[in-house]
């Protein structure tokens, strides 16, 4: 028998979205809070959770062979992985969370420049001193163990490098978003050598393939409806689709069975113009994967 794909689960904020995603996809992970090596409803896998941050270092060495981690611990390990694929989720939004420079309001300072010298309170610490330091501003870069926006506030810090994915934490903390560093997403890393395995890549290749089917999947919905002939031109013409529309003749009838898949942000301005254009009985239904 062959040896399982060792997996790795991201703890903290991302666990439990990244659950949910392997749910839909087709995998179902049960956590036990006293274990960190959930069960997973596939026998060539196994699973162990650990920090996003030591994720891509434990890919690296091959404690694991695969692993979920944002593209900032990556680079702020400087992890020699192989990137499998871009996941963008989040426990919030389906956008790539951005790493901020920040300031309290009343802060003179406006520039990076004017960081010369400054105090910079930050989780990501060496990528953030590589970043001054190919700008040539020496900064002393301290590392923040939590409640980073705190120690700006306070006085312990001149500014931060903080991630966000809206905005709106930085400001409720009292704090001005100078300049965005770098923007981060979830991927899907691999191990080089168990890549190249044949059969721990045709597995890392098949999670990654259903994992970005489920996301597409978030992104669309499906649409039925019933459309006259003489309508139906019209009403093919308003849809847009992956490829092209589906059109069925109903049984005896001149009428047809027309269905499409549209971004879900179309649907609420698309329906009121397709019953006008004489489309009937439009069923809107929710796609768990697209691939």
């Amino acid at each position: 028998m062959n040896p399982p794909l060792k997996l790795g689960i991201p703890k903290g904020s991302l666990q439990d979205a990244t659950i949910s995603l392997f749910q839909r996809s087709g995998w179902k992970i049960s956590v036990n809070e006293r274990s960190y090596f959930p069960e997973i409803n596939d026998d060539s896998i196994t699973c162990a959770i650990c920090r996003a941050q030591e994720m891509s270092r434990y890919v690296e060495n091959g404690t694991l062979d695969a692993g979920l981690t944002g593209k900032d611990w990556i680079a702020e390990n400087s992890s020699d992985v192989h990137v499998v694929a871009d996941l963008i989720y989040s426990k919030v939004s389906s956008r790539p969370a951005r790493w901020v420079l920040a300031v309290p309001y009343e802060s003179p300072i406006q520039s990076l420049e004017q960081l010369r010298g400054k105090k910079i309170a930050t989780e990501l610490v060496q990528f953030t001193k590589q970043y001054f330091a190919s700008r040539m501003i020496p900064v002393d870069v301290e590392f923040s163990w939590g409640a980073t926006e705190a120690k700006v506030v306070s006085g312990l810090a001149d500014a931060i490098v903080e991630v966000t994915e809206t905005g709106s934490t930085i400001k409720a903390h009292g704090l001005r978003i100078i300049q965005e560093l770098m923007q981060t997403n979830t991927q899907l890393i691999a191990n080089h050598a168990a890549f190249e395995d044949p059969l721990k890549r045709e597995k890392i290749e098949q999670i990654a393939l259903l994992l970005k089917g489920a996301l597409l999947g978030e992104k669309l919905v499906g649409l039925k409806m019933n459309v006259p002939e003489c309508k139906l031109k019209a009403v093919v013409d308003l849809l847009p689709s992956l490829n092209a529309p589906t059109v069925s003749p109903l049984y005896q009838s001149d009428w047809f069975s027309v269905e499409t898949v549209v971004d879900t942000n179309q649907v609420r301005d698309l329906i009121p113009v397709l019953l006008k254009q004489g489309a009937q009985g439009i069923i809107e239904y929710p796609l768990n994967k697209v691939v």
